[in-house]
């Protein structure tokens, strides 16, 4: 298979899987469930979309913030208003092709303010696995408050966690074989492979030698609780949405981020996963599926107007460079 064949593969598949989700959800609601559907997305209120939105917007400023501590120690500081726009840039590119963003942000990184590609992506990698942690947390809270109802789904459904466990421990050590063996090699592929490593853990490990750490955790917090927030208003535009408690959000956003990890920007999956969130909490599907709707699109519609809004400004902005 040649690489042109393999690349048009890598953008079609993810499209192909999103049509085919919108495509099982349209078949699955009867015409006057999307008619009523339909009627709450029009009818969304805007004052509550752009509450969402902002947090969102607030949300993408703190991680670029975040992101020059991590830089500083490696004696990098770029521009702030660059780092926004390479992060939303970012967010757009992962619309098209998943996890392409991050290596787009560390290539706009290195063109524009010189931070050598290895060092900015292992900064990138740092924030993913802080990002894992703090997902995993939001998850532990959410299975302490909501336990019972969300063990049941699971089980219900076939999950075994064994597996993934023993699944998890093979790749492990799969990876740990195959660095033993790089580290001992002298050929000359291994000898890039290893200089590569060794930039990435200088950005992963510069988490250790920040100066703010505090500062650090602080727009950690902050971010999550833009992204919790995003949804948890817009439960105010669905009326039978309106009384959920933060907790039962909480489990509709745990489904929703498993969604955008899964798919790219979460299309067609997102708002499957969080009606069927709602729906152990009694709300209805053409309900659950509008609140699914209204999040996603606004979240996407911010992406990518901010996203081309950055890719036009960015090299505007640093024309000299």
């Amino acid at each position: 298979m040649n690489k042109s064949l393999k690349k048009t593969l890598k953008l079609v598949i993810p499209i192909l899987i999103g049509v085919f989700l919108v495509l099982y959800w349209y078949l699955k609601t009867s015409p006057e469930n999307r008619e009523q559907i339909l009627f709450y997305i029009k009818e969304a209120d805007p004052f509550w979309v752009s509450i969402s939105l902002l947090l969102g917007i607030i949300g993408h400023i703190s991680r670029a913030v975040r992101w020059n501590y991590l830089l500083e120690p490696l004696g990098y500081r770029p521009k702030l208003i660059n780092n926004v726009l390479m992060i939303f840039m970012a967010y757009l590119a992962n619309l098209g092709i998943p996890r392409t963003g991050e290596i787009l942000r560390a290539t706009a990184l290195s063109t524009y303010e010189g931070v050598p590609f290895e060092k900015g992506f292992g900064t990138i990698v740092t924030e993913r696995v802080i990002d894992l942690i703090m997902l995993l947390i939001v998850v532990i809270i959410t299975l302490f408050l909501q336990t019972d109802i969300i063990i049941t789904f699971f089980e219900q459904r076939g999950f075994n966690a064994s597996g993934l466990i023993i699944l998890g421990i093979a790749g492990l050590a799969a990876a740990l074989i195959f660095f033993l063996f790089i580290k001992k090699s002298d050929n000359p592929v291994a000898l890039k492979i290893k200089s590569f490593v060794k930039g990435l853990l200088d950005g992963v490990f510069s988490i250790f030698k920040m100066k703010k750490k505090w500062a650090f955790a602080f727009h950690t917090l902050l971010i999550w609780a833009c992204y919790i927030g995003m949804m948890w208003v817009i439960k105010f535009t669905v009326p039978e949405t309106t009384q959920l408690s933060l907790n039962e959000i909480m489990v509709a956003f745990v489904f929703g981020a498993f969604a955008m990890a899964t798919t790219n920007g979460g299309v067609g999956l997102f708002p499957i996963l969080v009606s069927k969130a709602l729906g152990l909490f009694g709300i209805s599907s053409v309900s659950g599926d509008a609140f699914g709707w209204i999040m996603w699109i606004a979240q996407t519609l911010m992406n990518i107007i901010f996203g081309a809004i950055s890719f036009l400004l960015l090299p505007l902005l640093n024309r000299n460079k």
